[in-house]
C-alpha cells in the first residue's frame, strides 16, 4: 500500500500584504492637496456654455430640436470639471451636476432661440436681443416636454459622475 506524505506539498503562497494604511492616507492626502475648486468652476461653466451653444448651432442645422444633446452638455461638463479641477470629493460631482443643468436650460433655451429666428428671418442674436427674462420662461414652459426631463435628469448624472475620480481598492486575491 502506498503512502503519501502530506508534508511534502509545496507551500500555498503567502497571502498578499494587506494595504499599507500610512501609504493609502498620504496617497489619498495627496490626491485632495490637487484638487482645485476655482479651476472646476471654471471649467465647468465653460463647458456648460460651449455645450449649450453647440445645442443651439445643431438645432439651427439642423432645424430639429434633439433633446439628448443634453446628454452631451452634461458629459462634457463632467470631464471638464473632472480634468481642470483635478476633484476626488463629492463637491466635484455637485458642481458637475449643477453646471449640467444650467447647460442644459441654456442649451434648451438657445435652440428655442435659434428656431424662432429661422421662422421669423431673424438672427438669433437679434431674438436674444428682444427676448426678456419673462418672454424667455414662457418660452421654456411652452415648449417642455416630459421627454426633457429625463434627459435632462441623465445630463445631471453624467454632470455628477464624471466630475470626480473615484479610489478603487482591489482586494487581494485568495490564493
Amino acid at each position: 500500500m502506498e503512502t503519501h506524505e502530506l508534508n511534502n506539498r509545496p507551500a500555498a503562497p503567502a497571502p498578499a500584504s494587506e494595504i499599507d494604511s500610512v501609504k493609502l492616507q498620504m496617497t489619498i492626502q495627496q490626491l485632495k492637496d490637487n484638487q482645485n475648486l476655482p479651476f472646476a468652476l471654471l471649467g465647468g461653466a465653460a463647458a456648460a456654455l460651449v455645450g449649450a451653444v453647440l445645442w443651439a448651432v445643431v438645432t439651427a442645422v439642423t432645424n430639429w430640436q434633439i433633446g439628448f444633446m443634453a446628454v452631451g452638455v452634461g458629459f462634457l461638463v463632467g470631464l471638464a470639471v473632472r480634468k481642470l479641477g483635478q476633484g476626488v470629493s463629492i463637491s466635484f460631482g455637485v458642481i458637475g451636476a449643477v453646471f449640467s443643468l444650467a447647460g442644459c436650460v441654456l442649451g434648451n433655451y438657445l435652440a428655442n432661440c435659434s428656431i424662432i429666428a429661422a421662422q421669423q428671418n431673424m438672427s438669433i442674436l437679434d431674438v436674444l436681443k428682444q427676448v426678456d427674462f419673462k418672454i424667455a420662461v414662457d418660452i421654456m414652459v411652452q415648449v417642455f416636454h416630459p421627454m426633457d426631463a429625463l434627459f435632462y435628469v441623465i445630463a445631471i448624472y453624467y454632470g455628477y459622475k464624471y466630475s470626480f475620480k473615484t479610489l478603487a481598492l482591489e482586494k487581494p486575491k485568495a490564493a
